[in-house]
């Protein structure tokens, strides 16, 4: 009987031999009536999310996100130690998984589990992109394990935490013009240039349509830049480090 495995691989992430965990993306409602938020400070980026379209949608694919999330919501304790020992096993040493790549890192205590398996399993490297800002200044920075890797997302209500000159975090544009004009370099070529490449991660967006047009000329990180001065108000917007 063929092993029933935690960590999957999406079909861009296994030519590059990574694995990776997903929960559904932003919000909905799970089987048996309860709602659920797994991004908690997604902003701008909820409406165009790559997660929220296409194969994730997918009724088997979506199903499958549902049940991660609810083993995480119903048994933390006995998640966490499934996925420990499945992360024992020789398939994942000297590998790399990504951590969501749907959903985030949605409570403390569910991103303090993440921290325990990863220093249970030092030989396999860790990666998430999160907006998570402010609990990952509080619970990783200070002391982070030493195979995990990580970097702020921008679209988030949070963005205004992000250092942009000392951390490192990723924004989603539109073309790989307005890329290059902002200082940042495509992670394209491969999803692990999100925390091996320099520390202004760049990321193309989706060749969605109805995506690309909400999205416009503007990058994620820009357009909460947008969303955050229009609730603000005259003379009380963020400064930009745009060019």
């Amino acid at each position: 009987m063929p092993r029933d495995w935690l960590l999957r691989q999406n079909s861009e992430l296994r030519r590059e031999g990574i694995f990776n965990w997903s929960l559904p993306a932003w919000a909905g409602r799970l089987p048996d009536g309860r709602t659920y938020n797994t991004c908690p400070s997604a902003g701008a980026c909820a409406k165009i999310c790559y997660a929220r379209s296409g194969t994730y949608r997918f009724r088997n694919v979506l199903a499958a996100h549902e049940r991660n999330l609810m083993m995480v919501l119903d048994d933390l304790p006995g998640w966490e130690r499934r996925m420990t020992g499945e992360l024992a096993h020789r398939r994942y040493a000297d590998r790399h998984v990504r951590i969501h790549d749907s959903g985030d890192f949605l409570s403390p205590e569910y991103l303090d589990a993440w921290l325990r398996i990863m220093r249970a399993t030092p030989a396999t490297t860790f990666y998430a992109y999160t907006k998570e800002i402010a609990l990952f200044k509080a619970r990783v920075e200070p002391d982070p394990p030493a195979n995990f890797k990580w970097v702020y997302s921008l679209g988030g209500t949070q963005d205004h935490l992000v250092d942009k000159d000392s951390d490192r975090h990723a924004d989603v544009f539109p073309d790989d013009e307005s890329m290059e004009a902002a200082g940042y370099t495509s992670q394209n070529e491969s999803d692990l240039l999100a925390v091996y490449g320099p520390p202004k991660v760049g990321i193309p967006s989706n060749n969605i349509r109805h995506l690309r047009r909400i999205q416009g000329a503007a990058s994620f990180g820009e357009l909460q830049e947008q969303r955050d001065n229009r609730r603000r108000g005259p003379g009380k917007q963020y400064r930009t480090d745009r060019p």
